[in-house]
């Protein structure tokens, strides 16, 4: 078994431990998993039941309340036969657009704490092996396939929710999001330059679910345009009983759009399966990435 491997379940099996173990004073009611029986002071508004009464976070219906620490490794696999590169991003000459095959798989510890009431933080790491196989058009010297492994993304966020949802009106939220320079000469794998995205969304909640739309700019420092259209997105989520929340969801640019679908089972107060599947809308966009993961909460005390 692979080092990255060992450390993955050490950390899964020892978070397990840690959330099972903890003492009766942590286990304070969660708004996901407490039976809709169970007397609480100050009951939730209708429009929370989705989602409860913390920020969301970058990760697919999901959100961290004041003082809350949430720990995801998760594992993920991207599918993509329509990959679309141009010779001069690999490392040899070449402006013309072709399309490879692609396939990697991810690694990745996701974190995420509430500083405030409606200020959170996110830091992400993974771990990736990629591979290519260039376009039987391709006729530059790029190799007939590459293989790349090591470190991937590395990025932190901020996430601000700025008006608090209402009877009268909907949630209001903006982020910022850092992506770190690394391994600029790994061309699949690494980031050649510092990345920066900014944007902000609204959520409503109503009887049948909780909507939310975003859209965000992006400035890539490597890239040739530097500023450009970032992600936008159009979701869906339902709380279907105390221990299932559903989630669907538009996401992407104008050329690469996926369709992506969760179910979240909340096995305990302190701990959830996320099942992730993303499938590609248009060519450009990755065709096929699953992702499957467990979040464990560690409520304030």
């Amino acid at each position: 078994m692979a080092p990255t491997s060992r450390v993955v379940i050490g950390l899964v099996l020892g978070l397990t431990v840690h959330a099972i173990a903890l003492p009766v004073s942590a286990q304070r009611p969660h708004p996901l998993t407490s039976p809709a029986s169970s007397p609480s002071p100050t009951p939730e508004p209708a429009y929370l039941k989705d989602r409860g009464t913390g920020v969301a976070t970058s990760l697919f219906g999901t959100y961290v309340r004041r003082h809350e620490l949430l720990i995801y490794p998760f594992f993920e696999y991207d599918h993509h036969n329509k990959f679309e590169y141009k010779p001069s991003e690999l490392g040899s000459v070449g402006e013309q657009d072709f399309r490879g095959r692609y396939r990697a798989s991810e690694k990745l510890i996701f974190l995420a704490y509430g500083l405030t009431e409606n200020l959170a933080v996110e830091l992400e790491m993974a771990s990736i092996k990629a591979s290519l196989e260039k376009s039987p058009l391709d006729k530059s010297t790029v190799p007939a396939k590459i293989q790349e492994s090591g470190l991937g993304d590395v990025q932190a966020e901020l996430r601000w929710r700025w008006k608090q949802e209402t009877e009268h009106r909907p949630e209001f939220f903006s982020y910022a999001e850092v992506a770190f320079p690394h391994h600029r000469n790994k061309h699949l794998i690494g980031t050649p330059g510092w990345e920066v995205v900014v944007g902000t969304g609204v959520t409503r909640g109503f009887k049948w679910g909780t909507l939310t739309g975003r859209a965000s700019i992006e400035y890539a420092g490597s890239s040739s345009s530097k500023f450009d259209v970032g992600e936008f997105a159009v979701e869906y989520l339902k709380r279907v009983s105390p221990k299932w929340r559903l989630y669907l969801g538009v996401e992407g640019t104008p050329d690469e759009l996926s369709l992506v679908t969760e179910a979240q089972w909340h096995v305990s107060q302190h701990v959830y399966f996320k099942f992730n599947n993303g499938v590609g809308l248009t060519s450009k966009a990755v065709g096929w990435a699953p992702e499957v993961g467990i979040v464990f909460s560690f409520p304030p005390r």
